[in-house]
């Protein structure tokens, strides 16, 4: 396994993280609800050199978290811990969100659930329109300053918002986000033209989920192979994974060519494509999610593959740099364009113009 440098925080983290989301109750084909399997998922995870691990309270509403404060039991002082905040985790008001108020309560329930005294990177899940940045680094600074939190960092941050908001802790003499969190695989590597160049610039750690590209680069899905839509991701959102439509045809083009390439250089799929990601000179560490122990060690069996520059070429001859094949935000579109709110003006200031 392989370390870096998380950012400039001097924290070394392993290349390769381990992502919890699959670690909660649900449908058994999308999730793991046995704690015994998970908790040997995450040992056999640290005892392979992973030293990195992310997980959020909205994963199983706190479940997640719970898992794996269980799996670090005596563990603890060896794994940079990770986790989120932003999402509801109840019903009314002021039960999500970035403000003073919610993360305050937040931090204690996930300090709480995870079984520890301190998170080594706290980070704000998505962007909330509805507070100012400036409110969320203050608060954030605070819970460093106690000693609650090591660092913080943003996920799925547009590159617009994470300039603002180092301008912001600039002009205030607030901490910064030191690390973003953004979806980068080959088949969307749309965060290649700014938001990781921007994260260079500031210094930022970077990393990166879904480098599965949401299952595609499990070689699960085939070009002309019928697709079973009853399991899994599928089962859920069939529209996403459905053959015959133009955009997953042109993913599944990819694909077929992407598994030559990987049998041309002897690996698999899904280590070529997590090797893809973790080359990028931005790239701190790419979040691995697997289900099971099977998915695990095929993935830790790819941990020391380095892809050479011919290889890259050839990716980028597939999928050119820059290029999403698909949104990998449009399962969690921004509220910009989903609350029709804050995109209409109200109707009498329509009227009065």
């Amino acid at each position: 396994m392989r370390y870096r440098t998380l950012g400039g925080t001097g924290i070394e983290v392993s290349a390769y993280c381990l992502g919890t989301m699959m670690f909660q109750a649900g449908d058994g084909s999308q999730v793991n609800p046995d704690h015994d399997d998970c908790v040997r998922i995450i040992h056999a995870a640290l005892d392979q050199g992973i030293n990195f691990v992310d997980t959020a309270d909205m994963y199983g509403r706190g479940e997640s978290e719970e898992i794996v404060g269980k799996a670090l039991r005596g563990r603890r002082d060896d794994v940079v811990l990770a986790t989120k905040v932003h999402f509801p985790m109840g019903e009314g008001p002021n039960r999500g969100g970035n403000s003073r108020r919610w993360i305050v309560r937040a931090v204690e329930d996930s300090l709480r659930r995870l079984g520890t005294d301190w998170i080594d990177l706290y980070q704000i899940h998505r962007p909330d329109p509805s507070t100012d940045v400036e409110e969320t680094l203050s608060v954030l600074t605070d819970l460093v300053r106690q000693g609650k939190i090591r660092t913080f960092g943003c996920s799925t941050f547009p590159v617009e918002e994470i300039v603002e908001s180092h301008q912001v802790a600039e002009r205030r003499g607030l901490g910064r986000f030191r690390t973003e969190q953004p979806p980068y695989s080959i088949l969307a590597r749309g965060i290649e033209a700014a938001l990781l160049p921007v994260c260079r610039r500031y210094g930022m750690g970077v990393l990166v989920w879904s480098p599965l590209a949401f299952g595609f680069l499990t070689g699960k899905y085939r070009k002309d192979r019928p697709a079973d839509l009853s399991t899994g991701r599928a089962a859920i959102r069939p529209a996403q994974f459905d053959p015959t439509t133009p955009a997953n045809a042109a993913k599944l083009d990819a694909v077929e060519q992407l598994i030559e390439l990987a049998t041309d250089i002897g690996c698999t799929l899904p280590q070529l494509a997590i090797a893809f990601t973790v080359a990028h000179p931005a790239v701190t560490s790419a979040i691995i999610g697997p289900r099971t122990m099977p998915q695990l060690e095929d993935l830790l069996t790819g941990a020391a593959l380095t892809l050479d520059d011919a290889t890259l070429d050839r990716i980028d001859e597939i999928v050119p740099p820059g290029t999403n094949l698909y949104d990998p935000n449009a399962l969690a579109p921004p509220r910009s364009l989903t609350d029709p709110a804050l995109r209409r003006r109200p109707v009498t200031d329509r009227a009065a113009a």
